[in-house]
């Protein structure tokens, strides 16, 4: 198996690759057409990248099966395309966390301290403290967290640290107002901190930004969050507001943010930018930057060596899966509900041919399969086939299937309720 690496990737990740059998392909400064031309001269069959953009013409280019995202975002990566032509995305969610979580909290001190003017003054051989000693602190303030996935909740743990309250919002809790309980803290992994600090539900990001004095954005770019946070949400912040983006630049409007910069005082922590280069070097311009009281890094939330480090093993993994079993773990674009409406659930002597003579007669009725699998019994003596079908078969089809063939054993037709589909509970049966 023929893996590509487009981006910088850790020396340990090369090293695991090879070690699990595969041709690795290290370049990681192609990008666009050098990318495509790559991929259709070397027949690469998976594709590993950071931040380089993947386009529906280095999806057409070769014969890749499988694109790995080496860190935890993938719009960077046309995944529509990918799901069109039956090519897996998969990611590195939580490997990062952490780096982003200091980063974020990094940004946060920077701003209420002013670490970056301190430092240029002194480089410029000025002594100011008179200027410099005036700052809030962070000691029981409020910290507001947009989502609160894996790098929310580090944040909630250094929030602990620092005495700080939090206020939640999160679809996950389905728009509630009411303080989090034991049990959903232990679920996330932050039930010591219960103990030291308040940690609040809020039912929408209006309702919990107005109540915080910091606000940080933890959601992943999608469709439903992007420009979550626009003018009518920055108008709920208090004047002098903190905001830190850590997440995706799309994710704020940032026109809408300079003008509550300017007009209401909001100081802002940023590293990322909806206007990224797609180069690790280039010019770079954004007048929100340059607004007083905005500080910014290099998209660099990610890029600690223990982050690193801890992405590179878990591509391994992944490839490794996808190599030694074909499953991929956190694959990203499988379909949650597929058209099925019927399962046939065919038992069988583990014999050649009877699949194909279950298949040839659904194929003759025009039932298009939507998910298969074969469960073999001890002895490989016999196997129960489950077959999800987008209609369903009329009762003389599914008796000339059994009466066909002899080492068809059993059948029996299930229809799939809306429950079914959603939790894998037997709908209505039907036995042949």
């Amino acid at each position: 198996m023929k893996v590509l690496v487009a981006d910088k990737f850790e020396k340990s990740g090369i090293e695991g690759l090879k070690a699990a059998g595969c041709d690795v392909i290290y370049e990681p400064d192609l990008k666009e057409d050098a990318l495509t031309q790559a991929i259709a001269a070397g027949g690469a069959d998976i594709l590993v990248v950071r931040g380089t953009r993947v386009t529906a013409p280095m999806l057409e280019a070769g014969r890749l099966s499988l694109i790995v995202r080496a860190g935890a975002g993938y719009n960077t990566i046309d995944v529509a395309g990918a799901s069109k032509r039956g090519i897996y995305v998969a990611n590195c969610p939580g490997k990062n966390a952490i780096a982003v979580a200091e980063l974020a909290f990094g940004l946060l001190l920077a701003i209420d301290r002013r670490i970056p003017d301190n430092v240029v003054e002194l480089r410029g051989g000025a002594w100011n403290k008179q200027e410099y000693s005036k700052a809030q602190g962070l000691y029981g303030r409020t910290l507001v967290l947009l989502g609160v996935g894996s790098i929310g909740q580090e944040m909630i743990r250094r929030a602990a640290g620092f005495g700080m309250n939090v206020v939640i919002w999160s679809r996950r809790f389905n728009s509630q107002r009411r303080p989090l309980t034991d049990i959903e803290a232990r679920e996330m992994g932050i039930d010591s901190v219960l103990r030291s600090i308040a940690i609040e539900l809020a039912p929408t990001p209006a309702e919990a930004v107005s109540r915080g004095d910091i606000v940080s954005v933890h959601v992943a770019l999608s469709p439903e969050t992007k420009g979550l946070v626009n003018a009518a949400l920055l108008a709920k912040m208090k004047p002098g507001t903190i905001l830190i983006n850590t997440a995706r630049g799309e994710v704020v409007d940032y026109a809408a943010l300079a003008s509550a910069v300017k007009e209401r005082g909001l100081r802002v922590g940023l590293d990322v930018y909806a206007n990224e280069p797609a180069s690790a070097a280039a010019p770079f311009a954004d007048d929100l930057v340059g607004l007083p009281g905005v500080y910014g890094t290099h998209h660099i939330g990610a890029s600690t060596d223990q982050a690193q480090e801890a992405i590179a093993a878990e591509t391994v993994r992944i490839i490794r899966s996808y190599k030694e079993t074909g499953r991929v773990p956190n694959v990203v674009n499988l379909a949650r509900r597929t058209p099925a409406t019927h399962m046939l659930v065919v038992r069988h002597r583990d014999r050649p041919g009877v699949l194909a003579h279950v298949f040839n007669h659904l194929r003759q009725a025009s039932l298009n399969v939507q998910e298969t699998e074969n469960i073999v019994f001890e002895g490989a003596e016999a196997a129960v086939a489950r077959i999800n079908l987008d209609g369903e078969p009329p009762s003389s089809l599914c008796q000339k299937i059994k009466s066909e063939n002899a080492d068809v054993l059993d059948l029996q037709l299930v229809k799939l309720s809306v429950r079914k589909k959603q939790t894998g509970e037997p709908g209505d049966q039907e036995k042949f």
